[in-house]
């Protein structure tokens, strides 16, 4: 739990500024871009990173405005997409027209996908982080629009139970002052195969977890998995804890919190919490 800790607050710190001048140690020349191991810094740091997910190893770590994504340069998706949602974030109303997907300028001389990949393919160009999170900011709504932040995604779970669960999200963050979100594709047998020339892997599934903190300073996590297909999916039904979902992705979530918390709060879902029935 310490090296985890440990990490997450190496990530802070390096965005934060301790560590994004080029030719650092365990840095590249890319801005916001961080491949190698962190390094060890004040674990008291990471206080305010409470979304952030143990560090994959090979996923490439990018720091936008709203969003932190590590996005995996063999499958050509993020691994996951680590955000924190307030509640005035959450009453945000830009509109996405106009808006177009493309390349991440962060992440330079790697493979990414592209429009081309997914154009015939049958399938959608998912957001992770909904562009419907981001809409306090014009710049930050544009960012959720890179492909760092995209998956390929069944059109009807699109735009039917997975943009439902995404609403509330939202109303979770304005119920709770914040949440922090992860939120990420499942490859598992990768049934359905690759799209484009450049072989973008398409889920088997999707998952989000959600932390929030309680009035009395409590916290409360809960967890769901949809399969990619065009399925119902209804909230208590696709719901879990956050250890049956680490279990599921071997990701670590919110390790910066005290273990003891992080044992107790993930270790079960309390559906009243979320206003599901």
């Amino acid at each position: 739990m310490l090296l985890a800790v440990l990490a997450i607050a190496a990530l802070v710190y390096y965005f934060v500024g301790g560590g994004g001048a080029a030719g650092d140690s365990g840095t590249t020349d890319e801005p916001g871009v961080l491949t190698s191991p962190l390094t060890e810094v004040n674990p008291g740091q990471a206080g305010d990173a409470l979304e952030l997910p143990v560090p994959v190893s090979g996923g490439r770590i990018v720091k936008h405005g709203a969003y932190v994504t590590s996005y995996n340069i063999s499958t050509l998706i993020p691994d996951w997409v680590a955000y924190e949602l307030t509640a005035e974030e959450a009453e945000g109303r830009r509109d996405r027209d106009g808006i177009e997907f493309r390349m991440d300028p962060d992440l330079r001389g790697c493979t990414q996908a592209m429009r081309e990949d997914y154009s015939g393919s049958g399938w959608t160009k998912g957001h992770l982080m909904p562009a419907a999170d981001a809409a306090f900011s014009s710049t930050a709504m544009a960012e959720t629009f890179y492909f760092t932040n995209i998956c390929p995604q069944n059109e009807t779970l699109n735009a039917g139970d997975w943009q439902y669960l995404e609403k509330r999200v939202r109303a979770w963050a304005k119920r709770y002052g914040s949440v922090w979100v992860v939120t990420g594709p499942i490859v598992g047998k990768n049934r359905y195969g690759t799209i484009g020339d450049r072989d973008v892997v398409v889920p088997d599934s999707f998952y989000k977890a959600v932390l929030a903190r309680r009035s009395d300073g409590s916290y409360s996590a809960i967890a769901f998995v949809m399969d990619n297909d065009d399925e119902r999916y209804y909230l208590k039904d696709c719901s879990m804890s956050v250890d049956e979902l680490e279990t599921l992705t071997g990701f670590d979530f919110f390790p910066a919190l005290d273990d003891k918390i992080e044992e107790k709060v993930e270790s079960k879902v309390k559906l009243n919490d979320w206003g599901i029935k």
